[in-house]
């Protein structure tokens, strides 16, 4: 993939995604929703008889999961699957049968991984912010996981950013989750910055569809799991496979 070039002096603020574009943690959700929804799948099957196949990278993480807040993304995934399964509420327990049990069982499951293990940043995508911070970029991030301030502080990067919006600010406010655009539209309205003069960068599909939507002036893609060409079709206007290419 040929340099990327930015022109920093065009904006005022980058608004990044967390998860596969600032920290390493792509694999651990997977690895997460994997277990939550093979035991969902299992069930299921034992309910009624119908086999479902196993939880699949591609047709359901990318598809279905990827950037968007964990409730809508199990509502998704069941219907998708044609499953059944009532709503619950916020406080449903792990092992309820229910929207938000299965959410909270996938929650659970990464606040486990992330005490036992931690989480490591980017060095590309740190040397990119820290060059936007000395030229004067405001920077903060927008992630639909409840665990946005964990995470920043376990890879050591909280101090970077102005600001978070993450899933709790989401839900607090009411706000409609990517590929909808309000949380980084919430982000840059907090930042004082107009989305012409802001930049979105994301990983996922939802992400990148949600900063076309809102007309932002810039979307960069980070093709880590997704093919360039499939950011591209989403919206980025610019596709990398690192953000150090930015920083170079």
């Amino acid at each position: 993939m040929p340099r990327a070039a930015f022109a920093a002096h065009r904006y005022d603020a980058v608004l990044f995604d967390l998860d596969g574009v600032l920290t390493s943690t792509t694999a651990l959700h997977i690895a997460c929703w994997r277990e939550a929804l093979d035991g969902v799948l299992a069930d299921w099957s034992a309910r009624t008889g119908s086999e479902q196949p196993p939880f699949d990278v591609e047709r359901d993480y990318v598809a279905l999961l990827d950037g968007k807040p964990r409730y809508d993304g199990v509502r998704d995934f069941l219907r998708a699957r044609g499953i059944a399964a009532p709503e619950g509420s916020a406080d449903s327990p792990a092992d309820e049968w229910s929207v938000h049990g299965i959410g909270n069982r996938k929650q659970a499951l990464v606040e486990r991984v992330l005490a036992r293990d931690g989480v490591e940043a980017f060095p590309g995508s740190v040397a990119w912010v820290r060059r936007l911070r000395r030229a004067g970029v405001l920077t903060a991030v927008v992630t639909s996981s409840a665990n946005g301030d964990e995470v920043l502080r376990a890879a050591g990067i909280g101090d970077l950013f102005e600001l978070t919006v993450d899933g709790h600010d989401i839900r607090r406010r009411g706000l409609r989750g990517k590929p909808a655009p309000d949380g980084f539209l919430a982000a840059s309205g907090r930042l004082g910055v107009p989305p012409a003069r802001a930049v979105v960068v994301e990983d996922a599909l939802a992400g990148v569809a949600a900063g076309r939507a809102g007309a932002f002036g810039l979307v960069i893609g980070v093709a880590r799991n997704v093919a360039p060409a499939e950011l591209r079709a989403a919206g980025a206007h610019l596709v990398v496979a690192d953000l150090g290419e930015l920083a170079a």
